[in-house]
Parts: structure tokens; sequence; C-alpha cells
């Protein structure tokens, strides 16, 4: 489960504008309703799901149907192949179909395995199956470890909340 705590985050005000530092990007960013989402989800992917921060790309750009996109979180395998789309949004903003279609409109350029759709109230995990062309919903955020695996391991389920 993630907690929607920013305590543990390195913030600070630069012209009255507030900043909270990303250890992905290495920089400060402006602290929006939703990148406060971002980084606590990215926290919950280090520490919770065994992702190596390295192998995680935040803000990726992508092109889909020559429009420029990018993809809140991407995180890859070893070998650098996409393995999950992340897509955030602020707490009030709802977790709709439309959500749900833009994560799966970036999946047609990066066809990843994994998409998690999250406002930090609501998280939303889908496998995707490429053979049957249909996706099924998880009950669980997979691991590192799952996800760089073919099959699922259920013994070691994330409960979504």
């Amino acid at each position: 489960m993630m907690k929607n705590d920013l305590i543990w985050f390195k913030t600070r005000t630069v012209s009255e504008r507030k900043e909270v530092f990303d250890p992905i990007r290495k920089k400060y960013v402006k602290l929006t309703p939703e990148e406060e989402i971002r980084q606590i989800t990215l926290r919950y992917l280090v520490e919770q799901a065994a992702v190596p921060p390295g192998i995680i790309a935040v803000e990726y750009a992508i092109r889909v149907h020559k429009m420029a996109k990018r993809c809140d979180i991407v995180v890859f395998s070893p070998a650098l192949e996409p393995l999950m789309i992340v897509e955030c949004k602020a707490g009030h903003v709802a977790v709709s179909q439309k959500v749900v279609e833009q994560a799966s409109a970036y999946n047609l350029k990066l066809k990843v395995r994994f998409l998690l759709i999250t406002n930090g109230q609501q998280h939303y995990c889908y496998k995707v199956d490429f053979d049957t062309r249909s996706t099924h919903f998880m009950d669980h955020i997979p691991t590192y470890e799952e996800m760089t695996c073919n099959g699922s391991n259920d013994s070691d389920h994330r409960a979504l909340s």
C-alpha cells in the first residue's frame, strides 16, 4: 500500500515555488499535486517493489500517432526493455476510463506487460497479455522480480488500496 506522505522527501521553496527533490532525475522539480503522487509512487516502487532506481525513467518521452507524449514513469528490465508504464494523477483527479485509455495508448508504443494507474488513493494495475490481446486486472502491484519473470509469483502479492 502506498502512503500519501511527503514527510520523508526533500523539499525546498525557491521564489515562492515549492519544489521536491526527485532522486531518479536527480534534481528539484516543481511540487504539484501530480508530482506528489509521482514521488510517492517512485518511493513505493523502489522501497516496496524492489525496483532498482537506475532502471526507472521519469517523464519518459515517446511518440504516439506522431504526437509527442510523456509517460509519468517507465520501469525497465535489466536488458533495458520497458516492463511497466505508470500513469500518475493528482489525488483529486479520478482514475477514469480516459486515464486507462491514455496509458493503453502509450503502450501501443512501448508494449509493456504491466500498467499501473494511480491517483494516490486508487491504484489499478493490469497485466497485458499480447497473445490473447487482453488485459487482466491484478489485485497487487508486482515486485520487480515478478515483473522480470514470465509467470506470476502469487506468494508475494502487494495489496492495492
